[in-house]
Formats: C-alpha cells, structure tokens, sequence
C-alpha cells in the first residue's frame, strides 16, 4: 500500500469494510487542495494574476484524470457529481440527437442515476427506454443488447462495475455492439475508476463518469469523459465553462482534490511512468517479479477480500453465498448471503463493523436489494446479504476481527 499508514478519520472508529460507499480523504489530497481553498481565491476564467494560478491548478487536473482513463484533457469535463455526470451523458445524448422519439437502451442493476434518468426522460423527452435483464452473476449478454439495439437507438448506457456485487460488465463487447448501429455508449466507472485499470480507448466508449469520493476525494468532485466529436445538450447554461457543457465559475479545489486522488490511484495501479520501465525491465530480468509489480495495490485487495470469504466459509460451512460472479468483479468487493441470518440483523450483531447491505428500509420493513433481485435472488438470500467492501486503509488485522466478529453474531 502506498501514502499514509493509518487515516485519522478511522483511528478509534469501527473497522471500516464500506469503501464502495464512500472513501476517507486521503490526506494527500487534502494538502493538494487546501491552498485553493485560502490563498488562492481567484476565478479561474479572470485574465489577471489572481485567476492564473487557479487557471493552471485546473488544467493540470484535468490533465490527471484524464490521464488515469486514458484520455484526452480536453475531453474532461468537471461536474458536482457523478450523478449529474450521467444526467449531462444521457440528457444531453438524448437531446443532442434530435430524434423524435429516441431509444435509450441500459440495464436492470444500473445505478439509480441511470436509471431515474432514463425514466425523466420517457416523461420529458418522449424518449423510448429498453432495459436489459441479467444473468445470475449480474452481467449483460451482449446478445441482449444486440437483440435490443434498432435504427432509433441514441445511447447504451452500462456501468462498469457494480456497486453492490462489484460485477464488472463487458463494456467493450456493447461498445462495439452500439457503434454498429450508430449508438453511443456511456458508461458509468463511478465504482471502477481508481480500483481497476479503466481506458476509454481500449473500451471504446464515448463517454464516462467518474467519482472523486469513490477514490479517495471529497464528495462533490467528478467528471465526465466526452469523446471529441460527441455532441451533448449543456447541463448547466451560461457562462460557457467545461466546453460550454456545464457553466458556472469552476471550483478549483475541488477539481484539485479530483486531480490529485487519479494521480494517486493511478500510482496504485502501475500507470505512472517509472512504474512502466519497471515492469518492462522486471519483464525482461525476472517474470515473476513483472508479475507482482503488475499487481499492485488491486492484487493487495484480492488478497485481503479472498482471506475474508476463505475465513466466512470455513467459520460458518455450508451457510455462505457469494452474490455475483467469482472471477469478474472488483478485487475490493465480497457480497455474502449467510443462511439463517438477516443482513440487517447481522451488521446491528457486529457494531465493530461498518459495512452495508443492497436492502432498503421502509417503516421498519426490510425490502431487497433490487441489484440481487434483478440476478434472480430468492427474497430470503437477498434479504440475508452484506456488501463487504476493501479499500486503501484496510488491513490483515482488519480481517481477522471483521471474519471473527461475523461468525461470532451468525454463531450466536
């Protein structure tokens, strides 16, 4: 693990296992950020020296995440979230068509960004909305959507990972899939971005959302990857700022503290520059030590989530349920069912623990996740599972205590 050794947002709090909930401020980040919240003040769009280091703070961000994509900086446009980066991708898609009645194609465990947009826009746009169903591991067939794309289709929109069971999606598969008919596709990496090696080329996407508190940034700081070419109706008008997408003076610190946690994840994940000669000279030296390089901090994850689901299943045998694919899924995320146990109920049985569930609670009734719903999850092991998720902070020692913990409340 690279950066700080201990984050003092956890010190003396529960062992922390939601990471693909929120991330804590890496401090880093916070030190990139601070002086644009104090000394420089300036509004990015003025001429004169007090917009100028701002001006350039902005830009050299935009630089960074772009290069964590493997994009173009001028393909970056800043938003306030992720949620309004997909509002900008399918909105400004939809209306930039200028279809009249135009399909909108994307899929059952979509993030409710995506989908709530998509049904705003059957109401507002007289847009025609196809949403694909999953298989028991929770990924798209590219037949389905093959089957499901027409000559009206304007936009596939399918995320990258999922936020529950962490399954990754065929993004490059429907990419290819919707170009052949002419659509475009966005994809939301709120949850992938910064943990797995995320290129817009080699996915052949046109446009991406990306979520700064998802990698370790404030909340309130994300972009959207716009591939050149690709026209999309402003968000936000006005001012003309972020290519005339999103007007409104520009939030420096914010976009620096975006800026700065790509960087970081991008380190993490071998992409910085000293860490390619490395891994092309570890090739050619010593394989095996090419190997571990490659791994970094994903690798380290893996470790940590498999010893996890290896310590729950022979604590508790028989009684636990891995929710999604075993291969295809973030290296940070586990989501268990385990028999004869609500997930509510457990996590309340292991206040040590802070981790989540996919259920919703309405008046005291427990509901299930619409994600393992949607996978085909029978009500009771829906209503059993926990999302376990890993991130910077989390430690051998932090997994120990949490298998503990859990098998002690499934045991009691």
């Amino acid at each position: 693990m690279t950066g700080p050794a201990s984050h003092p947002g956890l010190a003396g709090g529960p062992i922390f296992l939601d990471y693909n909930a929120t991330t804590p401020v890496d401090p880093r980040v916070t030190e990139a950020m601070l002086p644009h919240l104090t000394d420089h003040f300036g509004n990015p769009s003025s001429s004169h020296l007090y917009g100028e280091r701002p001006r350039a703070a902005l830009e050299r961000a935009r630089g960074q995440v772009a290069a964590l994509i493997g994009a173009r900086p001028r393909e970056v446009v800043f938003t306030a979230s992720g949620s309004e980066a997909d509002l900008l991708a399918l909105r400004g898609a939809v209306i930039a068509s200028g279809r009249p009645r135009p399909h909108v194609i994307t899929q059952a465990t979509e993030h409710p960004a995506v989908l709530q947009t998509c049904q705003a826009l059957e109401r507002l746009h007289d847009a025609h909305v196809t949403v694909l169903p999953v298989g028991g591991d929770g990924l798209v067939d590219p037949a389905a959507l093959a089957a499901a794309l027409d000559e009206d289709t304007v936009l596939v929109s399918v995320m990258a990972a999922n936020n529950e069971t962490g399954a990754l999606q065929p993004i490059a598969d429907l990419a290819a899939l919707a170009h052949e008919h002419g659509a475009l596709l966005h994809c939301d990496a709120a949850q992938a971005a910064g943990k797995i090696g995320v290129d817009v080329e080699a996915l052949g996407v046109d446009l991406l959302t990306v979520v700064g508190h998802k990698m370790y940034a404030p909340k309130g700081a994300a972009a959207l990857y716009v591939r050149d070419g690709v026209a999309l109706e402003p968000v936000v008008y006005g001012g003309g700022q972020e290519g005339g997408l999103r007007a409104g003076t520009e939030n420096a610190a914010l976009a620096v503290a975006l800026g700065t946690a790509a960087d970081l994840a991008a380190r993490d994940l071998g992409r910085d520059l000293v860490g390619d000669l490395a891994r092309d000279l570890a090739r050619d030296l010593a394989p095996d030590l090419a190997r571990d390089l490659v791994g970094g901090e994903p690798a380290r994850l893996t470790a940590l989530r498999d010893d996890l689901w290896q310590r729950l299943a022979e604590g508790l045998p028989g009684r636990v349920h891995l929710n999604g694919p075993g291969e295809r899924r973030l290296p940070n995320t586990l989501n268990v069912s385990i028999d004869g146990i609500l997930g509510h109920e457990l996590l309340a049985a292991t206040p040590q623990i802070a981790a989540s569930t996919g259920s919703a609670c309405h008046s005291g009734r427990h509901t299930p996740s619409p994600v393992l719903t949607a996978m085909g999850l029978t009500a009771d092991r829906a209503l059993s599972a926990v999302r376990l998720s890993l991130g910077r902070w989390s430690t051998p020692a932090d997994i120990e205590t949490a298998a503990t913990a859990l098998i002690q409340a499934a045991t009691a």
